[in-house]
């Protein structure tokens, strides 16, 4: 931009054609006066602030919908090279001086030229722009400088006179710049009324809180009808696809906030949303959210369609989704028959991946398959009654009346060690790595090496029979009939803790590494703290004998002889849900399962229930024995993510010693 100072305020400038690139053109003269500027000069201040307020109120659309100046609109052509834009604008502005600057050109020139003045100094600048180049749509597409509007010379006389500022981009220019060449829909059959004109001329002359104030009053006078056109016509003008317009690391971020169900309706919107919704780390996220630790590779990866392929933690999401639906309202398909131990009580079960292991009281242990219902081997030895057992791989530990723990492999069904030490029933144990700890009716608890038979350390503390056991591989935690709750330190056999509080025997254990819980005749479950054996809660509620817990992570499920189950958080030792209701248990829980989603429980009344965890509602029973009310008795239970075993039998003779295997696993065809 080029600076001249003018002589005095009554000299008249005249502008140079060498200034204007042809010597041919003709010359503007300019006059500039210090007294009277008003008139087609002038463009008033509270016009410019009222049209600025109106831009800004529009935001970044209202700039993107504004045109740039187009010299071919004064009849000139087109430039071909575009250059930097200088400083100065054919709007008005502010100056650095506080002052108002207003910039004025001519049309049907070669060149415009701008003059700015200023109210305090007495001169003109005489400012030669650069054009700059269209885009193909007719519209620059370089970002505005905050505060500078564009200006459309066509519209205006050829005469010397204000640049005005374009009006406000309206929602009738957002309407038609998205329909693009289609014409926007009309109300068909009406012809306008006449006096349409000058009311919309009125309403245009309106500021902008007139005519919020005058919408509101023409909204209240509408009907529901013309209501629901306005919004049919303006709602589709707002909606984004903002997920198309993202990087796709973003989109993938906004979507994983979405339910895997909402996942699958956006995944139905478009070919793109499609495509982010099959991407394998955001299903991955989704498994681990509940649970799943591993995606499920298919030898064939399947084909949705041309360009669409499942990822492998979509399907292992969806495979457990399946199953789940399968356990709460799948139909229930004839069970296995799996019969072997005779008219004998099926004392410990086991089961792990399609092995199950069942101990009777009949001195056998019977390995069976759990796909195709076959018994594979039976282990033979024991000359008492096996009443514990634990399983890992193909091996299996038992214990028994005759006082001994026998190892045994599954494959072969060869007894691999036979343990001796204790005195009396071998009552219970616990497996961890290669070492299993038993707990005695001698009062004894021994810790054993399995791969070497050898007995490491015997643990005597105890002064009645040792009922329940748990190991983690360094503490050693029991319960016993003398009332307590005993840890220790195999290596050193010393015992660390003796936890008193309980009134009656000790049935049932739970040993997470850091809380160990213990259930009691005396109708109570304890929670305590194993490094400073305080008694951190004492759980109330249940009516009698807690004979089974489950304990995962802060959760846990006790079962009681008083028909009822209860679900507990341990950190805070409230009692989340009780199991119970017009289909509760009929008699003594025996036995109970629970997952993430369910709760499995079995019953001397001869069923097996299924409960929400969550919510703790019955959804429906899973086996309901003929003989249940009359002699007919669920014994245990073990359940997989797809499989539930029951061992069934009576004491009376009113139901066959057998096991149940119920599938819910789905077809991967």
């Amino acid at each position: 931009m080029t600076c001249r100072r003018r002589p005095s305020s009554e000299e008249v400038v005249r502008v140079s054609p060498a200034l204007l690139g042809d010597s041919k053109a003709p010359v503007p003269q300019v006059v500039a006066e210090e007294e009277d500027v008003s008139g087609p000069w002038e463009l008033e201040c509270a016009g410019k602030r009222s049209v600025e307020s109106g831009l800004e109120a529009n935001g970044s659309e209202g700039q993107e919908e504004q045109e740039p100046v187009n010299s071919t609109a004064c009849g000139e052509p087109e430039e071909e090279e575009e250059t930097e834009e200088e400083e100065g604008s054919c709007c008005s502005e502010e100056g650095e001086d506080g002052s108002n600057i207003y910039f004025y050109y001519t049309i049907g020139e070669r060149w415009i030229d701008y003059l700015q003045r200023t109210e305090d100094s007495g001169f003109l600048r005489h400012v030669r722009p650069k054009m700059k180049r269209k885009s193909e749509n007719g519209l620059d597409g370089r970002a505005l400088s905050p505060g500078k509007k564009l200006c459309k010379g066509s519209e205006y006389s050829r005469t010397l006179g204000p640049c005005m500022p374009s009006p406000t981009t309206t929602f009738g220019d957002l309407r038609n710049a998205k329909a693009g060449q289609a014409r926007r829909r009309r109300i068909p059959s009406v012809a306008p009324p006449p006096e349409l004109q000058d009311w919309l001329r009125t309403f245009q002359r309106w500021s902008g809180p007139e005519k919020l104030l005058a919408l509101d009053e023409l909204i209240d006078r509408c009907e529901p009808s013309q209501i629901k056109y306005m919004m049919q016509v303006i709602e589709p003008q707002f909606q984004r696809d903002f997920i198309s317009l993202l990087p796709k690391e973003l989109a993938l971020y906004v979507l994983s906030f979405l339910e895997p169900r909402d996942l699958l309706r956006a995944a139905q919107t478009c070919r793109y949303w499609r495509v982010l919704a099959e991407d394998n780390l955001l299903w991955r996220e989704k498994c681990r959210e509940e649970g799943i630790e591993e995606p499920l590779n298919l030898r064939k990866r399947r084909l949705l369609s041309p360009g669409f392929m499942y990822s492998p933690w979509k399907f292992a999401f969806m495979r457990q989704h399946k199953i789940d639906m399968n356990w709460r309202s799948g139909e229930l398909k004839a069970p296995k028959v799996l019969k072997g131990h005779d008219d004998h009580v099926i004392t410990c079960l086991q089961f792990c991946g399609n092995r199950i292991v069942s101990g009777s009281d009949d001195n056998t242990l019977k390995v069976w398959s759990a796909v195709t219902g076959e018994c594979v081997q039976t282990l033979v030895g024991h000359t008492g009654g096996v009443w514990s057992s634990q399983m890992r791989d193909s091996v299996v530990i038992s214990g028994s009346t005759d006082r001994t723990l026998k190892v045994w492999n599954a494959d072969t069904g060869e007894c691999v060690h036979t343990l001796y030490g204790h005195t009396s029933t071998v009552r219970c144990m616990h497996l961890h790595g290669n070492r299993v700890v038993s707990g005695s009716r001698d009062a004894t608890l021994r810790l054993w090496d399995i791969e070497t038979g050898q007995c490491l350390h015997v643990l005597m503390g105890h002064v009645a029979a040792v009922r329940c056991v748990q190991y983690d591989g360094h503490k050693v935690v029991s319960g016993a009939y003398d009332y307590t709750v005993k840890v220790w330190d195999p290596e050193s056999e010393s015992c660390t803790h003796t936890l008193q509080g309980h009134t009656n025997r000790v049935y049932s254990l739970q040993f997470d590494g850091t809380h160990i819980v213990s259930g009691s005749l005396d109708t109570s479950i304890r929670v305590w703290d194993v490094e400073s054996g305080n008694c951190l809660h004492t759980l109330m509620g249940h009516q009698s004998l807690t004979s089974g817990m489950e304990l995962r992570d802060n959760i846990l499920v006790s079962g009681n002889a008083d028909s009822t189950v209860k679900i507990w958080d341990i950190k805070t030792g409230q009692c989340l849900q009780t199991l119970q209701g017009p289909s509760k248990h009929q008699s003594a829980v025996t036995c109970l399962q629970f997952s993430s989603k369910f709760v499995v429980t079995s019953s001397d009344d001869g069923t097996v229930k299924l409960w929400d965890l969550k919510t703790g509602e019955f959804v429906r029973n899973l086996v309901a024995l003929e003989s249940g009310g009359s002699g007919g008795v669920v014994w245990r239970i073990r359940a997989s993510n797809t499989k539930l075993v029951c061992a069934v039998g009576s004491r009376n003779g009113t139901e066959e010693t057998k096991l149940l295997v119920l599938d819910f696993d789905v077809d991967l065809k």
